[in-house]
């Protein structure tokens, strides 16, 4: 599905980084950090830019691809790592950041993700997070058809707990990333840290 949704010229959700990301990227330690879902690869190639050992998983080749090809013309270089998100290695200690934009799973998936990020996390490393809540579906203008697929902060907080919060609402924004993701938006905003 999504090597299909990716097999065009055009980036689906554009070339430039989430707002959200771009807004935070102070808040995340300089070092390693791994980008979930990150298709063709907007965010680990802003992440490039700015000085980050970047290492960006989606399940699409083709995605990655283009993820590689942006990276190239930016005169930066991300590592790249097809792979289904069921099936990642989450080795301990090994991030100094990780982050999630709109990384839309099913739940039992989404917990186990979610404990290993915070295995994965080196202490005082940081997961930055945004992705659409429920109410997304009364705007249809990006995400999964689904709420299953969607989060809200609570159980958010709850799959995190081994996390420290220090920044984490619910809010409606305007978003405008290419044309998957365009329009008045429902979503969660989240940072949080590892303890040291």
């Amino acid at each position: 599905m999504w090597d299909e949704k990716y097999n065009d010229e055009e980036y689906v959700y554009g070339t430039e980084p989430n707002d959200f990301l771009k807004e935070h990227v102070e808040q995340l330690p300089k070092g390693r950090v791994l980008c979930l879902a990150d298709g063709e690869g907007r965010n680990s190639v802003f992440l490039a830019e700015q000085g980050f050992d970047v290492t960006a998983v989606d399940a699409s080749s083709v995605g990655l691809n283009k993820a590689q090809q942006l990276a190239s013309e930016r005169g930066v270089k991300i590592t790249t790592q097809v792979v289904d998100l069921a099936e990642f290695s989450w080795e301990a200690d090994a991030w100094d950041a990780i982050v999630s934009i709109f990384c839309h799973l099913p739940p039992p998936l989404r917990a186990k993700v979610h404990s290993g990020v915070v295995q994965s996390l080196r202490p005082g490393g940081t997961f930055l997070l945004e992705a659409y809540t429920p109410k997304q579906l009364e705007w249809k203008t990006g995400g999964p058809p689904v709420a299953a697929l969607m989060i809200e902060l609570a159980p958010l907080k709850q799959e995190l707990s081994g996390l420290e919060v220090t920044h984490g609402v619910e809010v409606e924004r305007y978003i405008e990333e290419g044309k998957g993701h365009k329009g008045q938006s429902a979503v969660v905003q989240f940072i949080a840290k590892k303890p040291a």
